[in-house]
């Protein structure tokens, strides 16, 4: 479930180091190409929206192999792609058609006992990491050298062979949902309504996300103008770094497991403030760089893995429902951070983005005061 959820993700997140290629192919501005990246994550939250919640209604196996299947096509349509238009779409159907990670959660969640569920979580989001992290590296690396319409090729390819290792490995999982998909749907409102944690868990991805992803997408444009002047294949390799918070994923899980997980949340904003602060002091020194995406990816892993967790213990037949909330948010996050981050590069450089980034931190950890006042049980079992 993790190798599967690693490469499938992974979709998501090719085309950032491509956006400079996409740029001279299409004859477009670094930031109007740039668009890609938030459009594929709107995607993704669409997906997340419409598709995921079908899992709390049928057999999770088929639903994970059509969806695939569609990504497949979609991966095809950018690679044959022949205007910037006909690209944007497809990037929309990529990400909606990517969701399969967050139809493989809550499988694992089901079969994973009470004890052991939050470090089994840790472990799919290391792969999922990993995925997401390496995406960049392969991309950057591929493109340089192929050209970026052989990356979506060679997603494409990959999809095909995790069809049959997904058909042949993952078990049968039939919900006990038996209502319609307008009750199904109409369900959710009334969670968010009457589950505080879910409320607060949300929220605050919702930021951490805009953090991650308006960083991962502008650091494309800091390194490739002066004083650093990299190349796609060189800008690629700095995802490699971020392999730090897929070692960090499995413990924070199993801390998630305790009495009290929300102390972890504070953790990943400390973490994040303190990257924002060597990304701003970087300058020419590189190794500061690579400290603050090691940083940063360990926090987003402390937040994001620790509210996952969390949500997957509050309604145990309503899984995929209350997944569907909460990733949906944090992908709307990430592609207002997405575009969020192109604009404050646009006004204001590197400096700008810096601060622009600890004012959205800042904000979290108001909320999670907030609500630290509001959610007084924070157990897993009193949640």
């Amino acid at each position: 479930m993790a190798f599967c959820t690693g490469l499938i993700v992974a979709n998501i997140y090719y085309c950032q180091p491509l956006v400079i290629l996409i740029a001279k192919d299409f004859s477009l501005t670094e930031t109007d190409a740039g668009r890609i990246t938030y459009i594929t994550q709107i995607g993704y939250a669409l997906g997340l929206f419409l598709l995921v919640p079908l899992g709390d209604m049928f057999e999770r196996k088929r639903q994970i192999l059509v969806i695939t299947s569609m990504a497949i096509l979609a991966l095809l349509m950018a690679a044959v792609s022949r205007s910037f238009l006909l690209l944007e779409v497809a990037s929309l159907l990529i990400g909606a058609c990517s969701i399969v990670p967050q139809l493989i959660l809550p499988l694992a969640a089901n079969l994973s006992s009470d004890e052991n569920r939050g470090a089994n979580i840790g472990i799919i989001m290391s792969g999922l990491l990993v995925g997401i992290l390496a995406s960049r590296a392969v991309s950057g690396s591929i493109g340089f050298w192929l050209g970026w319409r052989a990356v979506y090729y060679m997603a494409a390819a990959i999809c095909v062979l995790l069809i049959g290792l997904m058909a042949k490995r993952f078990p049968q999982s039939f919900p006990a949902f038996k209502g319609t998909y307008q009750q199904l749907m109409g369900s959710m409102f009334g969670y968010i309504k009457t589950q505080p944690a879910l409320r607060e868990t949300s929220l605050i991805n919702f930021l951490a996300f805009a953090v991650i992803s308006a960083f991962w997408t502008t650091m494309v444009l800091f390194l490739a103008n002066p004083p650093f002047n990299l190349q796609t294949l060189q800008i690629g390799l700095f995802g490699i770094a971020g392999a730090a918070g897929a070692l960090a994923a499995p413990l924070v899980g199993k801390l998630s497991d305790g009495n009290n997980p929300r102390k972890n949340l504070m953790i990943g904003f400390v973490l994040q403030m303190i990257s924002i602060a060597l990304f701003y002091f970087t300058n020419n020194h590189l190794y500061l760089f690579v400290i603050g995406i090691v940083l940063i990816d360990i926090g987003q892993q402390a937040i994001h893995v620790t509210n996952q967790t969390r949500i997957y213990t509050l309604i145990p037949e309503a899984r995929n429902r209350l997944n569907t909330i909460f990733m949906s948010v944090s992908f709307i996050g990430a592609s207002c951070g997405s575009a969020l981050g192109l604009w404050l590069w646009d006004q204001g450089g590197w400096a700008l983005f810096c601060y622009g980034m600890t004012g959205i931190i800042i904000l979290n950890i108001f909320i999670y005061l907030f609500y630290g006042r509001k959610v007084k049980n924070v157990s897993f079992n009193s949640n």
